[in-house]
């Protein structure tokens, strides 16, 4: 998948404790990093709650190491009626020498939910996000 824009929705800079103990990051920072981008395009769609429902088939092509820049770049590529489906794109920039890597990709449903975790037809709902 290619980014609809060269910015990206999220970046982030890796450090010691997000790595094992080989210096390379831990997956489960790559795929919090995968759902928080996810959160940031559906978000553009409408200020209501947003859950993650699914993150599809990631399969890791390259490690992310300790002081790595990760890019995560968004595409919306499905409306439902309480739904968004985004895919994310996953680059690090090595941190000796700048050099970009592909590191994976990621399909992630998001749904909109009013305060009682009720799905919601997001094009129609009021945008306001509802406190507890």
């Amino acid at each position: 998948m290619k980014e609809a824009a060269s910015v990206p929705a999220l970046r982030r800079v890796t450090n010691p404790g997000d790595a094992n103990h080989q210096g390379t990051i831990f997956g489960g920072f790559i795929l919090g990093a995968i759902d928080e981008a996810a959160y940031v395009e559906v978000r553009k769609h409408g200020v209501h709650r947003w859950v993650t429902v699914s993150i599809e088939r990631v399969e890791f092509k390259a490690p992310v190491h300790v002081g790595d820049v990760v890019s995560l770049y968004t595409k919306p590529v499905h409306f439902g009626r309480s739904s968004v489906t985004v895919e994310v794109r996953v680059v690090a920039e090595r941190w000796l020498g700048g050099a970009s890597a592909e590191v994976t990709a990621a399909t992630v449903k998001m749904v909109a939910v009013d305060r009682h975790g009720k799905a919601i037809d997001f094009r129609s709902a009021p945008t306001v996000v509802e406190t507890a």
